[in-house]
């Protein structure tokens, strides 16, 4: 464990700022880091050193990140200089024609993007071990357990110290698992903040988002500012926040009303580490002022899963037709992996009222759960049901899609909270305020009504004040 924290992106662009380093040489330092420990934790992919190089050579943008090194997610964010494989042997080494809006607003921050993370395939599972990656993603605090997905890969590469901040997405809790399974900070903005095109509308029935892994609170408020707000044609769009993100986490927000569940939502029993760090932090935000009290959402949270595995395996077998037709073939048995199969053979079986009936569901959902939100401002849980998971207990290999996501043993019953918000569209955070007797990561969860992002994120920023994580370090750390 270092003695001092890290350096977060703000303070490298503050020392490119004032010449103290440049671009050149937080590169060079990026991939050193990459030789270093990539061998053993496989988060990196698709490096484009020559593309890092000649952006720098080329001026960058005077943005808030100006010349820090920088990772995109190897799931969307389509990027013509970042060819990408989607965790998929039939997507590998796909090239783009355009750039995607939110990798233009990322780029316009000046970071230095010099190659991908790794993600699992089609992003359905809560770990990140794609075939076609060559090996499983494995967690900077215990190589033997999985760093979380489907943003794996990015919690894996900004927990070890490759980078201080690394893009991600979230249709179930694609960032907020791996900021739990690898002690960092994730954020999932409400439904819409951020865009989604020119190549979709939107994700999953806009349960899907773009997002950020960092170590601290400043660089994903940073950042998400500089990616807000809906791009011309939009479908919808968030509302407008009251500030920014970053004026928002200078001042603490009011006492809050929050409502603690040291249970699933369903009142389940979930692993004495993670209750143990919702109780922590409930005591955290006691002792700040804010009120507690322990309580449920009351909503059909098992109803709302069924639906979300239903739009998810629709939206699994239209990537890969889509594949199939843009290559003008029929699917080969190495194409893609088990559960991807799985999703499309129990996507055959929904017909299109059955998967209309489904959203119906996920908005009726967001109904019961902007209910739940009429006696409390802020909803606060574990952001899984157990400390991170072993290597190859989520394995793709399966077929039986359905059981995967809802069975006893399933996705859901291990991260039981995140995908709720997804649903909903309103926006959580997971915040690493625990560490079990392993020196395993547990994270914190909490959500607000939709829209108000603004107070969410300024609560996370008060608690990071008042229990700072950024001092810890796992034993593979680069840094």
């Amino acid at each position: 464990m270092t003695t001092q924290p890290p350096a977060d992106a703000t303070a490298l662009a503050d020392l490119v700022a004032t010449g103290a380093a440049s671009p050149e040489e937080l590169l060079d330092e990026a991939l050193a880091r990459v030789a270093a420990v990539n061998p053993k934790l496989n988060a990196v992919v698709n490096l484009q050193e020559d593309v890092a190089r000649k952006a720098i050579s080329d001026g960058l943008p005077e943005g808030p990140f100006r010349g820090v090194p920088f990772l995109l997610k190897d799931l969307g964010a389509e990027a013509i200089d970042f060819p990408s494989h989607n965790g998929s042997r039939l997507h590998k080494n796909t090239r783009y024609t355009c750039d995607s809006e939110i990798y233009a607003r990322m780029r316009a921050t000046g970071v230095v993007t010099f190659g991908r993370t790794t993600s699992p395939e089609g992003g359905i599972g809560p770990v990140t071990e794609a075939a076609v990656y060559g090996g499983p993603t494995r967690n900077p605090w215990d190589l033997s357990r999985t760093s979380g997905g489907s943003s794996g890969g990015a919690g894996a590469a900004v927990a070890a110290g490759i980078v201080p901040l690394a893009h991600g997405s979230d249709g179930g809790g694609s960032v907020r698992i791996p900021a739990s399974s690898s002690g960092l900070f994730g954020f999932k903005a409400t439904r819409a903040r951020f865009p989604d095109g020119p190549a979709a509308g939107e994700g999953w029935a806009g349960m899907a988002i773009d997002g950020f892994l960092s170590r601290s609170v400043r660089d994903n408020a940073r950042m998400m500012d500089a990616c807000a707000g809906p791009e011309s044609g939009a479908p919808y769009a968030a509302p407008e926040m009251p500030t920014s993100y970053a004026d928002a986490i200078k001042l603490p927000p009011p006492r809050l009303r929050i409502l603690v569940c040291d249970t699933t939502f369903g009142g389940e029993v979930i692993d004495p580490e993670c209750r143990a760090a919702v109780e922590t932090a409930a005591k955290l935000l006691e002792s700040l002022g804010h009120s507690v009290t322990p309580g449920r959402p009351k909503a059909d949270h098992a109803g709302m899963m069924q639906a979300w595995t239903r739009i998810v395996a629709c939206g699994t077998a239209l990537g890969i037709k889509s594949a199939l037709a843009a290559k003008n073939r029929e699917l080969r048995e190495d194409d893609v992996e088990g559960i991807s199969r799985g999703a499309m053979e129990f996507a055959a079986g929904i017909s299109g009222a059955d998967y209309l009936a489904a959203v119906g569901r996920i908005h009726a959902y967001g109904r019961e759960m902007a209910a739940a939100f009429s006696e409390c401002d802020i909803i606060l849980s574990a952001t899984l049901a157990e400390p991170p998971a072993k290597i190859g207990r989520f394995t793709h290999d399966r077929t039986d899609f359905e059981p995967y996501r809802v069975g006893p043993d399933g996705v859901f019953a291990y991260s039981p909270f995140c995908a709720t918000f997804n649903a909903s569209g309103q926006p959580a955070a997971s915040v690493p305020l625990h560490w079990t007797s392993d020196n395993l990561p547990v994270g914190v969860h909490l959500a607000a009504p939709f829209g108000d992002d603004a107070t969410l994120i300024a609560l996370c920023a008060e608690i990071e004040q008042a229990a700072p994580w950024a001092h810890r370090t796992p034993p593979l750390f680069a840094g």
